[in-house]
């Protein structure tokens, strides 16, 4: 291309010397080296226009490897409807497995309608159920496909997400589930050592710091006790752990506080992943039957912190430790 450039070019200027520069001796004609300077000048502007569209080929290509993963981790929260909290848990832990793995499409799926109808009405915001993620997922030609919860446990969610995948195993190629946030004993020394390390101000000997967790029917609510039990044996004695809707109840955490009969302040946060509506309203609300209202009226004075378990960088990253357990079993 270059040589049919530069001889093109060639011909062009011979034929404005013979118009130009006949019977001109001095002055009018364009000296030979000049002709070759113009030559050289046209083949380095080829050269620079080679190099540019194969650099544009180049950025196209790699732009076209990014666009069309057909590897995604789709991240299955139960939801909340309050925005804040949503964006800095839940939002958080999507932003750090994706930043972990980007060769990824991170994506997400809530389980409660509820919450999905809600937010639809609301804000209109559409998030998709878990089998709508999935059968988005089969439509985008996705056939490697990581389902990391952020469940607390392996409870009735949890196995309903496991039932629900096992009808797509012969949509994809490769599926698995990750594990949930509390599943191995590292896991409850991570999230111990995470939540201890950020009340610590609060741990004077006269404020008892209790942890709101869901609680459950099923048989993962184990989990709560055997927390209580780890941050006893590990020296925490003034932390407790109660939940809403199952054992430990808020009566037996205050037993627990009487029997101790050194409190005077009662600090309040939720074990959940966000602090939504369970921690805003059962945990920190005015109506008569709130944790808060509860404890002061039980003579303590209360503080509520409502921050979500997922705000906490050192629990992001046992979901991001999670999910890259689950990505290396894909390949043994």
């Amino acid at each position: 291309m270059k040589k049919r450039v530069a001889a093109l070019l060639m011909a062009t200027l011979m034929g404005t010397f013979c118009l130009t520069g006949c019977g001109s001796s001095e002055g009018g004609a364009v000296q030979e080296s000049e002709v070759e300077t113009s030559v050289e000048d046209t083949e380095n502007d080829v050269d620079t226009q080679e190099d540019d569209a194969d650099a544009k080929e180049a950025e196209a290509e790699e732009v076209k490897e990014t666009t069309t993963q057909d590897a995604a981790v789709l991240v299955v929260s139960f939801g909340t409807s309050y925005n804040d909290s949503r964006d800095i848990t839940i939002g958080a832990i999507e932003k750090a497995i994706a930043d972990a793995y980007p060769e990824y499409d991170v994506r997400r799926a809530f389980t409660s309608q509820i919450i999905i109808d809600k937010l639809k009405e609301r804000d209109g915001l559409e998030i998709d159920n878990v089998t709508e993620a999935l059968d988005r997922a089969v439509e985008d030609g996705i056939r490697t496909l990581v389902v990391q919860p952020t469940h607390l446990m392996n409870g009735f969610e949890y196995t309903d997400l496991v039932d629900e995948l096992k009808n797509y195993e012969e949509k994809f190629d490769k599926v698995v589930v990750a594990d949930p946030l509390l599943t191995s004993d590292n896991d409850f020394e991570t999230v111990i050592n995470a939540i201890t390390e950020k009340m610590n101000s609060y741990d004077d000997g006269e404020t008892a710091i209790i942890f709101m967790g869901h609680g459950t029917e099923a048989e993962s609510n184990e989990v709560y006790a055997k927390m209580q039990d780890k941050l006893t044996e590990a020296g925490y004695e003034n932390y407790y752990i109660g939940t809403v809707e199952a054992t430990p109840s808020l009566d037996d955490v205050i037993a627990k506080l009487k029997e101790k009969g050194t409190y005077k302040k009662v600090v309040l946060e939720p074990l959940m992943v966000v602090a939504g509506d369970h921690a805003n309203n059962d945990m920190a609300g005015d109506e008569d039957d709130s944790w808060k209202t509860v404890l002061t009226n039980e003579g303590f004075e209360v503080e509520c912190l409502l921050e979500g378990l997922g705000q906490v960088p050192a629990i992001q990253d046992i979901y991001v430790a999670h999910t890259k357990t689950a990505i290396d079993s894909i390949g043994e």
